[in-house]
């Protein structure tokens, strides 16, 4: 009986792990969307250029943690929106704004929980990337609120 146990408590860590990289995927897919969207309504092109540059490393994160998440599963993930976009620029900013900085969080505990090196490297160096976006985020949310 105790030697199940070791196998049962690796299993569920595995289990966890494979649920928090699909919800990434799932997190990275909406940013996608999201920020084609939001690029639309910047209101320079310099704005936009750099929402766009948030957008390709937001799509780099998906294929990395796709790649990750089919090398663990043998499947392909089934990626979605889990929330909606918003349709105004400054409530958009303010929504990739919090999302960023959850998942700052989120990939932060996931690379604390694996003992695997890649995994929490990956994980770790996504968070400081997702840290950078909400820097942006902030920066324009606080310029379009200062010059109404």
């Amino acid at each position: 009986m105790s030697e199940m146990y070791p196998y049962s408590a690796v299993s569920r860590q595995t289990n966890k792990l494979i649920a928090d990289i699909e919800k990434a995927i799932n997190g990275e897919y909406t940013a996608i969307q999201c920020y084609t969207s939001l690029a639309k309504m910047a209101p320079s092109e310099a704005v936009r250029k750099r929402i766009l540059e948030i957008r390709r490393d937001e799509q780099r994160h998906f294929q990395q943690f796709t790649q990750l998440y089919t090398q663990l599963t043998g499947r392909q993930p089934q990626p979605k929106v889990i929330e909606n976009c918003p349709n105004k620029y400054m409530k958009g900013l303010e929504a990739a704004l919090k999302d960023e900085q959850e998942a700052v969080d989120f990939y932060l505990s996931i690379s604390d929980e694996t003992s695997n090196q890649y995994i929490k490297e990956l994980f770790r160096r996504t968070a400081a990337d997702e840290q950078n976006h909400a820097v942006w985020f902030l920066y324009y949310f606080t310029k379009g609120r200062t010059s109404r």
